[in-house]
């Protein structure tokens, strides 16, 4: 396809990541999947033709002169860069009292200074020609959660550098996006999420229903890299079935 783009999606070997990368390679864009095995969505069933818009990149998120050398592999394969999402992270709850020091720097480090470091590795390929970054925030980054300090302050971290980026770096024709999901369905949560209490509580506090599947946040992304909307920078967008605004 004529429009076809080349676009970086980081931890793409499972979860909403896989699905990502597999909904942007039905759309006809080469898709470099990064992850720490470098094996691509993990199970997948697809097409020949998809599977080979596909390509594997191995690289530890947390170790930027990796993730470097990763994007310019790809970026040597593919010709350009045109987009990256980043959507590796980490979750794990932990009691703020006794959580250690240690384990909340992780967090940190991992889902915000991680996602901030390969922002800048993908700067030097949009600068010339413009280009997207969606960072994958959380729901959760404007809520107060037990347990959940460190993946809170992390997430909400994404969201202000992204908007940040978005005002310093729109003279080059780069667009910042965070996309918020609320719960959703993946192997990770999924055994979470089947228990008679959580479902009780996703149906009273979700308007649209939930869980979602990761699928919908796929399509999202992969309209947002179909798209050029100069005007649509530094916003947060919530896919949450309307739960963070519900009363």
């Amino acid at each position: 396809m004529s429009d076809a783009k080349a676009v970086i999606v980081t931890g793409a070997s499972r979860g909403i990541g896989a699905a990502i990368a597999l909904e942007l390679a039905r759309r006809g864009h080469t898709v470099g999947c990064l992850s720490r095995q470098g094996h691509g969505p993990e199970g997948i069933d697809a097409p020949a033709e998809i599977c080979a818009r596909l390509v594997p990149l191995a690289a530890d998120i947390s170790d930027p002169p990796a993730v470097e050398a990763a994007f310019a592999a790809f970026a040597e394969k593919a010709g350009r860069i045109d987009a990256l999402v980043n959507n590796a992270g980490i979750h794990r709850e932990a009691p703020s009292d006794r959580q250690p020091i240690a384990a909340f720097e992780e967090m940190l480090a991992v889902n915000t200074t991680a996602t901030f470091a390969a922002c800048q590795r993908v700067f030097p390929y949009l600068k010339a020609a413009g280009g997207l970054i969606v960072n994958i925030g959380s729901m959760f980054a404007e809520q107060g959660v037990r347990r959940n300090a460190a993946y809170c302050a992390s997430k909400a971290a994404v969201a202000a550098f992204g908007r940040c980026l978005a005002v310093e770096w729109a003279r080059h024709g780069i667009r910042v996006l965070t996309v918020a999901p609320g719960y959703v369905e993946t192997d990770i949560t999924r055994d979470s999420l089947a228990s008679a209490k959580v479902r009780d509580f996703l149906a009273a506090r979700i308007p649209a229903g939930g869980p979602a599947k990761p699928d919908a946040i796929a399509r999202l992304i992969a309209a947002l890299v179909g798209e050029d909307i100069p005007f649509l920078t530094g916003e947060t967008i919530h896919v949450d079935g309307g739960q963070r605004i519900a009363l």
